[in-house]
Formats: C-alpha cells, sequence, structure tokens
C-alpha cells in the first residue's frame, strides 16, 4: 500500500493505493494520527486505487473516523468501489463513514 498526501485549499487530500489489509492498514492510522497533531482539521481519504480491504483496514477506517469525530474535525471518504464498496455494505458501515462518489463531491461536502 502506498500513500500519498496533496492539499486542496485548508483540505488534505490521502491518495491511497494498493490493498488495505492486515500488513498495511496501520500506515493509514499512523499518517492521520501524525497529521491531526500537526494541526490538520480536514481530510480526505481517497480510496479509488484500493481493489482489496479486510477487516484490519476497514477496523483502521473505523478507528481514523471515530477519532476524527471524537475531536471535531471534518473527514470524507471517495471513489469507494467494487470488492470495498462491498465489504463496507456487507459490515453496515455505508451510513457510519461519510463516502463520496468523487473527490470533487468530498471538497465540496467538507467546504459546508
Amino acid at each position: 500500500m502506498e500513500l500519498k498526501i496533496r492539499k486542496n485549499g485548508n483540505v488534505y487530500i490521502i491518495d491511497v493505493n494498493g490493498e488495505m489489509d492486515l500488513y498495511n492498514s496501520y500506515k493509514l492510522k499512523e499518517l492521520v494520527m501524525k497529521m491531526i497533531e500537526k494541526s490538520v482539521k480536514c481530510f480526505v481519504i481517497n480510496l479509488e486505487q484500493v481493489d482489496y480491504i479486510d477487516s484490519s483496514g476497514i477496523g483502521a477506517l473505523i478507528y481514523i473516523c471515530s477519532t476524527i469525530k471524537k475531536m471535531n474535525l471534518r473527514l470524507a471518504i471517495a471513489n469507494v468501489h467494487g470488492s470495498v464498496k462491498k465489504v463496507i455494505e456487507l459490515t453496515k458501515l455505508t451510513g457510519y463513514f461519510p463516502i463520496t462518489n468523487s473527490i470533487e463531491e468530498s471538497l465540496q461536502m467538507l467546504a459546508e
């Protein structure tokens, strides 16, 4: 899994590339925690290049989402598709995660 960060105004977009599984999902958690320490307040996690996620990947997203909610920060998860979307639907987390169809939609949601 590869993580790239880019910025759009005051929103930080994390592009996730590869599989989110037991061996690497902790990297995303660590990255987000470091960004929170540096006072980042708005996040978009872009899952466009993620084709596989397992329970530890879902766990990492739940952890990130709950931490961000507790701290009154803002998060959107963009471009969920294929098997990743199926896993999120099966775990009944579609209502829990702030999911959007695109980066643009995420940016609009976070700007409100």
